[in-house]
């Protein structure tokens, strides 16, 4: 990582690229135009490398074995969890659970917190701008418990309203989850806000920090966020690992969720007694190399630095929007006034899967349907979208490629 150190006070894309092999690639005979980050982001080489590192040279399973490799591996793996701590401002490394993904780490807090919590008429607060990673597992305890779910909608520009939220809350309040910004249409919600007016009436939050982690400073003490969840492969990391931040406290009163080897302390027929945090929460064995390649992900992001990062980002937007918005047959779907870099939008008498597939013939890669989060697609009327979501390796010729994708479109369906 030492070659970006240079890279300060803007992101040298160039350089930056040169970090990604597949950017290196043609699709169709044309340049790769990577623009769907927010599904899953590229990889850089350092990631690569230190996957094939550990299977190449000192593959063993953690925490159980006295041999050198073992002991290598599990040091590396739990390192990682400070490289975490450290990149969301954790108190501790014990709050750092690492699971396969936000979407279990949702799920673990639903089954195990919420389970235990929540009762007959107790209140789960959502957004409607959430990701169904953060609806179905809370609808699942709420019909086992009896709970009910509530709604903050949405203005119309995608902003949360706010004023709708303090009017939802209640001492019947127990549960306020919410995404820190939008998958779909890019919304930067008030998070520090949502959650201290959550904590007014006793209310636990749950912040989905997919979005944000790869484009912002979190700090989950000063947001004082009683959970966080986000996934390693949005943040230039490999797939299959994720991480819950909870607050101590709240981990120590939660069940375990999943039974097997490294969650116990001892076994018997008669009794079993659990691991200490973090260990409580990590039943069997893990994605070991993602979990070493994840702390060269944040270590990357880390040494580009998130204000840089975040600079860059705006800067994408505000062209983007600028030149997708001269264009009068595309409607840009989301334009809070905070947002993330990412444009949502639909075009006259063309479907978003058409835009998407008449984009990739181009070299073009966007996402395209509702991106699984069909209830603020329905808020706006629409089955969905396309959307252009933007990384660091993304420059203004990216976007201009996509303009030069989308005239293509509007002169196939005229």
């Amino acid at each position: 990582m030492n070659k970006l150190a240079a890279i300060t006070t803007a992101l040298d894309v160039a350089a930056v690229r040169a970090e990604f092999p597949i950017l290196s690639k043609t699709v169709y005979g044309k340049p790769l135009t990577f623009l769907d980050s927010a599904a899953s982001a590229q990889k850089p080489r350092a990631v690569i490398d230190a996957e094939t590192n550990l299977y190449e040279s000192y593959y063993a399973n953690i925490h159980r074995g006295v041999y050198k490799y073992s002991q290598d591996a599990t040091e590396a793996y739990e390192n990682t969890r400070e490289v975490v701590r450290a990149f969301i401002g954790a108190a501790h490394t014990r709050e750092c659970i690492f699971v396969r993904g936000a979407t279990e780490g949702i799920n673990l807090v639903a089954q195990t917190w919420g389970r235990q919590e929540l009762g007959e008429g107790d209140e789960i607060i959502l957004t409607h701008l959430e990701h169904h990673s953060n609806i179905v597992p809370w609808q699942m305890v709420a019909e086992e418990k009896g709970a009910i779910i509530k709604v903050i909608p949405v203005l119309e520009d995608g902003a949360l309203d706010m004023e709708a939220y303090a009017g939802l809350l209640s001492e019947r309040t127990k549960m306020v989850a919410f995404a820190h910004v939008s998958n779909a249409i890019g919304t930067v919600t008030s998070a520090k806000e949502i959650i201290a007016l959550a904590h007014k009436v006793g209310a636990v939050t749950l912040v989905d920090g997919c979005q944000a982690a790869p484009h912002m400073k979190v700090d989950v003490q000063d947001l004082d966020a009683d959970f966080y969840v986000f996934s390693a492969h949005k943040v230039y990391g490999p797939t299959g690992v994720g991480v819950l931040y909870g607050k101590e406290a709240l981990l120590n009163a939660m069940p375990p969720w999943q039974g097997g080897g490294d969650m116990i302390s001892t076994v018997t027929f008669e009794k079993t007694t659990y691991n200490d945090l973090p260990h409580k929460f990590e039943a069997g064995t893990p994605n070991i190399a993602g979990g070493i390649a994840t702390a060269e992900a944040l270590k990357f992001v880390s040494d580009l630095g998130l204000d840089n990062i975040a600079a860059h980002e705006a800067m994408l937007l505000e062209y983007a929007t600028k030149r997708i918005g001269e264009m009068n047959s595309v409607k840009i779907i989301g334009t809070a006034p905070h947002k993330s870099a990412l444009i949502s939008f639909v075009m006259e008498h063309a479907h978003p899967h058409v835009i998407g597939t008449i984009l990739d013939r181009q070299g073009i890669a966007v996402r395209a349907g509702h991106h699984c989060a069909q209830p603020i697609m329905d808020r706006f009327g629409i089955p969905g979208t396309a959307r252009a979501s933007f990384g660091v390796y993304n420059d203004k010729d990216d976007v201009d490629r996509l303009v030069d994708g989308l005239k293509k479109v509007m002169d196939i369906f005229g």
